[in-house]
């Protein structure tokens, strides 16, 4: 059904006649009483009473329905088309961004802050997961973006935020604190303290591990980075981090020994599903992280 014919017919009975609603539609009337017939046809019923030339047309009882229900969608047509401008210039609209709990206060929060300064009447809502919980949100369609660490492929896409080496956390006094840096192999027979299987630096510590030719054992499972770095200066075991994090919430009985001889790396990226239409609200937030992001 064409929305712009019942806009003729709502300017038919509006104007009492074909006449003068040619005139405002700027179409000849033969044109316009054809795209009345053809309608009528589509619908399978009688819209106008149609009387002798010069009197004031009126509606069947179909047609009082489809005149009105035909301003209710003109109506949203409106609407809809003056939400997309306000969209398109960012003054109204609403941004769903998935927060990985590792980084995104130190990567992610200036730029949220300078985001909401910058676009005050975008609604966010922000969803803090593991990696593994925001790919489901994205296929679900309950974000738009979300942070982490991921691989590129059919499914998603994205930029890279941050490339960060590894460190390893080790109580103060340990054996190999003061070594000027560590291979996996060196604390294979150690006590590891891992963040949990939701988070993708579990895979890729695991895996990394695997390479080098051993499984760690005695895992202690954190979800914080910080009381993962209080275990280690308890004394519980050591736990590999990316420097940053490292740095962020160091204590007074760690040390922090760079990570040589793997290619264990800490890649935080910005990511969405390639298939998804973004809303201007997402492209923007993806042209700041851009301006802002040091890779």
């Amino acid at each position: 059904m064409d929305l712009r014919v019942i806009g003729y017919l709502i300017e038919i009975v509006d104007s009492g006649g074909f006449a003068k609603a040619s005139e405002r539609v700027h179409i000849t009337q033969p044109a316009l009483s054809k795209a009345i017939q053809q309608l009528e046809h589509e619908l399978d019923v009688i819209l106008l009473e149609r009387g002798k030339r010069g009197t004031r047309v009126k509606l069947t009882p179909a047609g009082e329905l489809v005149y009105r229900h035909g301003q209710t969608l003109l109506a949203n047509k409106q609407s809809l088309i003056n939400e997309l401008a306000a969209q398109r210039g960012l003054t109204s609209g609403q941004l769903k961004l998935g927060l990985a709990p590792l980084g995104s206060a130190e990567l992610f929060a200036p730029v949220i802050a300078k985001y909401r300064d910058t676009y005050p009447k975008i609604e966010m809502e922000l969803l803090v997961r593991g990696s593994v919980e925001q790919k489901e949100a994205l296929i679900k369609g309950e974000i738009e973006l979300a942070t982490g660490i991921i691989a590129r492929n059919k499914q998603f896409e994205g930029i890279l935020v941050r490339d960060e080496p590894m460190v390893v956390v080790l109580p103060k006094h340990h054996v190999l604190a003061n070594e000027q840096s560590l291979r996996l192999e060196q604390i294979s027979l150690e006590p590891q303290i891992m963040f949990e299987p939701g988070f993708s630096l579990h895979s890729m510590v695991l895996d990394s591990c695997k390479q080098a030719g051993f499984t760690p054992k005695n895992i202690t499972r954190i979800s914080q980075a910080e009381f993962g770095i209080a275990l280690v200066a308890a004394g519980t075991g050591n736990m590999l981090l990316p420097k940053m994090i490292a740095e962020r919430h160091r204590v007074a009985g760690v040390v922090s020994v760079p990570l040589v001889g793997s290619d264990l790396r800490w890649n935080m990226s910005l990511f969405w599903r390639k298939e998804q239409a973004l809303s201007f609200a997402a492209k923007a937030m993806i042209e700041m992280i851009k301006q802002t992001s040091p890779v």
